[in-house]
């Protein structure tokens, strides 16, 4: 597998794994009663941190080969992933203008690959 690849499935499984960070800080903080320490302490809190961290990790392993500027906004996938599963944990609805939103981060992702070498 090229090394290009390789950097693009890396960012695509750092945004996959940094929208269950968001999940996770959000369902922990709809439990935390009290102020920092009782967030700070909060399993699930802390394992939306620890979530974020392993996605930062994937992502830091894909740039050190990969163009930085192709593969930063591929970040913004993760925006698509975090809709779905407000969705599925939350029951947050789904909108046309988060529909637009979602469709514009993917053609942005996709204009970027056009005209690559």
């Amino acid at each position: 597998m090229s090394a290009t690849m390789n950097s693009i499935l890396l960012v695509l499984l750092a945004s996959f794994v940094g929208s269950f960070g968001a999940v996770l800080l959000k369902s922990g903080s709809m439990r935390v009663q009290g102020g920092a320490i009782s967030m700070m302490l909060s399993p699930r809190i802390l394992a939306g941190c620890c979530t974020y961290v392993l996605s930062s990790i994937f992502f830091i392993l894909a740039i050190r080969q990969g163009e930085l500027s192709f593969l930063y906004p591929m970040v913004a996938l993760g925006y698509v992933w975090t809709m779905l599963w407000s969705k599925l944990v939350f029951g947050e609805p789904f909108t046309r203008n988060k529909f637009a939103g979602i469709g514009l981060i993917l053609l942005g992702v996709a204009l970027l690959n056009v005209g690559r070498q």
